[in-house]
């Protein structure tokens, strides 16, 4: 093989791995250009609800974003849905999968919802207890600093999710942190949310990890009802 003609086909792999790892960066980040309400889509004075969650607020193996449980209960009340949501995310694991420079918290902050959901958690289980410390901390430094930037928006926090029948330890802790701050910062808080799909492995999409179409309806539903007892 010629040297010109090796330069040529290194060249072309080269351009290939960029093409294909764009690619890949897109999935992880899931579906980007729906997570927010359009200017043809939005509501002219319906209020703004943000969602601060991992790839379970995602939607992250429904057959479309217009079946996770957000999206449904955003489209039942007429909301004007922003999720920024991303997979895999935790208070800690996983920040690296952010756009450079970029920060969830503050995505949600722009903008200036009425409503803010925060649904974090999960992740950070495959972290404990090493980072214990280091999770403990971004709970309390991300939960102050919406509060502080977001006075009159109401947020509703929500008991990290779960999709196993088996829970560790680390869940129930994580989870006390995460109601401990939404009292501090004055938010409403939803438990027991872990437990809302468990027991219905046909809930779940082929994956094993997230809910199906299904499994997303039954989370609305459940969402649905606490809301509706806060007037929501």
């Amino acid at each position: 093989m010629s040297s010109r003609r090796a330069s040529v086909i290194i060249v072309a792999l080269a351009v290939l791995a960029v093409i294909i790892g764009g690619a890949v960066v897109r999935a992880s980040m899931g579906p980007g250009a729906l997570t927010e309400s359009s200017d043809d889509t939005r509501i002219p004075g319906a209020p703004v609800v943000a969602f601060y969650g991992d790839s379970y607020t995602l939607g992250t193996g429904a057959s479309d974003p217009s079946k996770r449980w957000s999206s449904i209960i955003a489209a039942e009340r007429g909301w004007n849905e922003v999720n920024p949501s991303v997979n895999g995310l935790g208070f800690v694991n996983n920040r690296d999968r952010l756009p450079e420079g970029g920060d969830l918290v503050d995505a949600v902050i722009a903008s200036d919802p009425d409503i803010l959901f925060v649904t974090m958690g999960l992740n950070d289980n495959f972290s404990m207890p090493e980072k214990s410390d280091e999770v403990h901390s971004a709970i309390v430094s991300d939960f102050a600093k919406l509060r502080s930037a977001l006075p009159e928006t109401r947020i509703i926090v929500v008991e990290p999710f779960w999709y196993t029948d088996e829970r560790p330890q680390s869940l129930a802790t994580i989870s006390g942190w995460v109601a401990a701050e939404a009292r501090v910062i004055g938010a409403e808080y939803i438990e027991g949310a872990s437990h809302w799909i468990e027991g219905h492995p046909e809930w779940m999409a082929d994956d094993g990890l997230h809910p199906n179409d299904e499994g997303y309806a039954q989370m609305a539903r459940r969402m649905d009802d606490e809301l509706n007892s806060r007037g929501l």
